[in-house]
């Protein structure tokens, strides 16, 4: 994948910043313990939960339970956003990531991202895999992966700024 060009928004940054690079944004991607993501109910409401996600191979990849909301509604409306960043408003960098949510069920594709899930959050999240799911007890978990479309990205405190990622 060819590195986007980040756009810089002057309206929301400070006069005389850059744009960041799209490095910036996957170093924030990677390194990100916790994300939220927001879905669509059936009824248009919005459903938003936090999660893990494990930024492998230029998409963000994700699991939830097939019995829960995150489940029911990417089965009716694919489209997520997920974001992550700091609750401060004078540091850090914050991300959204818009895109569509796509089923990984290939056990060697999902071999690789147990193996990544454990290499970031440690033991605890050791998947076994088996016919297109990650198993631990209590039950299985779908996993999905989300290409970017579009990622903003936020800085926070001087200098502030807004940068946009698009892909093709």
């Amino acid at each position: 994948m060819r590195e986007p060009e980040g756009v810089l928004d002057a309206r929301y940054s400070s006069k005389g910043t850059r744009a960041h690079d799209w490095s910036d944004a996957e170093k924030v991607l990677t390194d990100s313990e916790l994300f939220w993501i927001s879905t669509v109910r059936p009824d248009g409401r919005p459903h938003v939960t936090p999660l893990l996600a494990v930024w492998h191979d230029g998409a963000l990849h994700f699991g939830t339970g097939p019995g829960e909301h995150k489940a029911h509604n990417l089965a009716g409306n694919p489209h997520v956003v997920l974001t992550t960043g700091t609750n401060s408003w004078t540091r850090g960098y914050d991300l959204t990531v818009e895109g569509e949510a796509v089923r990984v069920t290939d056990d060697d594709r999902l071999r690789e991202l147990a193996a990544a899930w454990e290499e970031k959050y440690g033991p605890f999240w050791h998947y076994e895999v088996a016919d297109g799911y990650f198993h631990r007890e209590p039950g299985r978990t779908l996993v999905f992966a989300v290409r970017p479309r579009k990622v903003l990205g936020f800085g926070k405190g001087e200098p502030f700024s807004q940068t946009r990622w698009r892909f093709e």
